[in-house]
């Protein structure tokens, strides 16, 4: 046994700095040399759930704060580190409750634990529940810019973009550092196609300041397209190092899929050959009617075009603004990694067809004949 030269409050101060530099094995053995030592300590049992919670051991965690309300009910790290784990085994009313009782005891004006359990619910799907805590943690501290920028982020995934907008420019306004806020700010005025406004503010941000992929591929295509860099201009090729870096190496079960994959494709190719050896003149009948000049419909953000494949993409190509004049290739390249970006679907660019297909199968358009 340990000698007992720290009091239980030096090991759970040690833990914590421990736990703040993401060192969470190591933190995990002082708390539980402390334990040992002062087994009815409720900071240490409560600071074991935590590091128990950030190895994601969800069922260790929660033991480790059930044995904390033990000893003390209504401690509010404890019932807030307790009701996030009660969310990882779906037990969401419990979890409320736990949350809720934290309220009840007049902790609206710990800013961080109002974060935290705000946080906890939104990642969870639980967006207006989580808004509620963000609205206290708001009104509590109104010069927090993460505060304020929370509820905005709230407000957007609950529908209300006008509002969400405003909330948002209200934390940038507090704070013009917080790269968040900014992000998603961004990102939303993108969807609205507020193209020079999304860019203003991506363009105000720093590669390692994204940890999602979506904003790093609409900041590439807005240079791209209104400030006309090119792909080997030094500035794309810093955000193009971050995608890779966030994209990170291929594991071995990668490489294993990714054989497999490319032998099913070369399967693929042999009986696609023995099929056109058996049917080749009905195949060249069919590969001449796509070039007959016959008309296609599509519809693209409630807009219809009308032509054969290859007209209609020079008329979607033509219709987005910052792209007439540049070559058709380029546009169903830049188009293709937005696709991706936006729903994992990987489009085909080898001709307008296979594009105009790839595009409707991700959900972008519909083709009505």
């Amino acid at each position: 046994m340990p000698a007992p030269f720290m009091s239980s409050e030096e090991y759970d101060e040690r833990a914590h700095t421990l736990y703040n530099d993401a060192r969470y094995d190591e933190a995990l053995a002082v708390l539980r040399e402390g334990l040992t030592l002062y087994p009815h300590a409720v900071e240490l049992h409560i600071g074991v759930g935590y590091a128990r919670l950030a190895r994601e051991e969800f069922a260790w965690a929660r033991r480790s704060f059930e044995e904390a309300l033990v000893l003390d009910g209504d401690h509010e790290d404890a019932l807030a580190g307790y009701g996030e784990t009660l969310l990882r085994f779906g037990q969401t009313a419990d979890a409320l409750r736990a949350f809720r009782r934290v309220l009840d005891l007049g902790y609206e004006d710990d800013l961080e634990l109002m974060l935290q359990i705000g946080r906890a619910l939104f990642r969870d799907g639980l967006v207006g529940e989580a808004k509620d805590f963000f609205d206290v943690a708001a009104r509590q501290a109104p010069e927090s810019a993460e505060a304020v920028a929370l509820v905005g982020f709230a407000q957007h995934r609950l529908g209300e973009d006008e509002p969400s907008i405003a909330t948002l420019r209200r934390a940038l306004q507090l704070d013009p550092d917080n790269a968040e806020a900014r992000i998603y700010l961004g990102n939303i005025l993108y969807d609205r196609g507020e193209l020079e406004a999304a860019l203003f503010h991506l363009d105000r941000t720093a590669p390692e300041d994204h940890w999602e992929e979506l904003g790093i591929w609409r900041l590439v295509e807005l240079k791209k397209t209104i400030h006309r860099l090119k792909d080997d201009d030094p500035d794309i090729r810093r955000w193009e190092a971050r995608l890779a870096e966030l994209a990170g190496e291929p594991d071995q079960i990668d490489d294993m899929l990714a054989e497999i994959e490319q032998k099913a494709m070369e399967d693929a190719q042999v009986d696609a050959r023995n099929q056109l050896e058996l049917f080749g003149q009905m195949l060249a009948g069919l590969a001449d009617s796509r070039h007959d000049g016959v008309n296609h419909r599509i519809l693209r953000d409630g807009r219809p075009y009308d032509g054969t494949w290859d007209e209609i993409v020079v008329k979607m190509r033509d219709a987005a603004m910052a792209w007439s004049g540049r070559s058709i290739h380029e546009y169903m390249m830049n188009e293709a990694r937005r696709g991706f970006s936006l729903t994992g679907v990987v489009i085909p660019t080898g001709d307008a067809e296979s594009f105009i297909r790839g595009s409707a199968d991700a959900g972008l358009l519909r083709i009505l004949k």
